[in-house]
């Protein structure tokens, strides 16, 4: 992917969260209208009371790149209000959003579709989603087909030593066949067919051996699926996710599954943010402090568990245990998903 294709996948992120937030505040437009543009309903106030349009509409072409930059930069100042909490008091910003307090803060949907984009559009720019493969990778492995050769030939030499002494040959067959196994994996990687060979050492059931084979047999293939498809099925965290969310509050009459949505939905968003700001890092030289975001999610949950569900402390880091656990069952789950998706066929 290009560095223009990368921008545009930020802005397009930034244009459809902004599609999905409800706008709030007046602004000012270029039309003075007494009826509403869009159904003909007498207008009072800012807004359409019939159809919620707003009440003047802007026609020139300042005003709309005027639009896109706010839906670009900042969600029309939401964002400024969102991120710090989300950062730092996560749990406030959860439980204050799901009682209703609405206008001050970018939605949880909003503000993923955004964190996603943005990500993907940084690696795409970076090349981190890109595969790495030498280009002395075919030399190398001659190399090494060579040197197993040789390793083999020598074996059975001391081998046939070994019979006309009349010793014991067993420890020579060992070696031998560990060898020759691994000389098969790698002439099988060089003429393309890693694949067949995998599949014999992939316990799988069929749906999912056939795309690992051709995973395996094809990288360059599987990277580039899973940069360009993974972003449009990443919603799918959301319901994977929630379920294991409930498991930490059964049959709880407090704690419904909306809030368990709004939890996972800001808490994948944070750490989507995290990513791209550890690759940021990254980029600006210091991967030492980069390693350091492994971290922070753990102690995010934590927070964001105590506040909004009102836990103690001993109850948060239980449930904060449980649930970095769960969240690693169901990122495994996702891309099983993608797998029996077919998106590597």
């Amino acid at each position: 992917m290009s560095d223009l294709e990368a921008i545009g996948d930020a802005a397009t992120g930034a244009v459809l969260g902004g599609a999905v937030e409800p706008r709030s505040g007046a602004s000012s437009g270029h039309t003075h209208e007494k009826n509403c543009l869009n159904c003909g309903a007498q207008l009072v106030g800012e807004y359409c009371h019939a159809c919620g349009q707003k009440s003047h509409v802007h026609r020139t072409l300042h005003a709309f790149w005027h639009d896109l930059l706010h839906g670009v930069l900042h969600f029309e100042g939401k964002v400024w209000h969102t991120l710090p909490m989300l950062a730092w008091r996560p749990g406030e910003l959860t439980r204050r959003y799901i009682d209703g307090e609405r206008a001050k803060f970018v939605s949880p949907m909003a503000l993923f579709l955004f964190s996603v984009f943005l990500m993907f559009a940084v690696a795409s720019f970076s090349g981190d989603l890109s595969p790495r493969i030498s280009p002395d990778a075919p030399a190398e492995l001659q190399k090494s087909i060579s040197s197993n050769e040789r390793q083999i030939a020598d074996l059975q030499r001391q081998r046939d030593a070994a019979v006309r002494a009349n010793r014991p040959t067993a420890p020579y067959d060992a070696k031998i066949a560990d060898l020759q196994q691994d000389l098969a994996v790698m002439r099988g990687v060089q003429q393309g067919e890693i694949g067949r060979i995998a599949k014999t050492r992939i316990d799988a059931p069929d749906w999912l051996s056939k795309p690992l084979e051709k995973a395996v047999k094809n990288p360059d293939l599987m990277f580039y699926k899973l940069k360009t498809n993974a972003y449009k099925f990443s919603w799918m965290l959301i319901p994977l996710s929630v379920p294991f969310l409930w498991l930490l509050f059964p049959f709880s009459r407090r704690f419904r599954l909306y809030d368990h949505t709004v939890f996972v939905t800001y808490s994948l968003s944070f750490m989507t943010l995290l990513v791209v700001t550890a690759m940021l890092i990254g980029l600006a030289g210091l991967p030492q402090v980069a390693g350091f975001a492994m971290l922070v999610p753990p102690f995010h949950i934590y927070r964001q568990l105590k506040g909004t569900y009102g836990l103690s402390g001993r109850s948060a880091l239980v449930r904060t245990i449980l649930l970095v656990t769960f969240s690693i069952v169901a990122l495994t789950l996702f891309f099983l998903a993608l797998f029996a998706l077919g998106l590597f066929d």
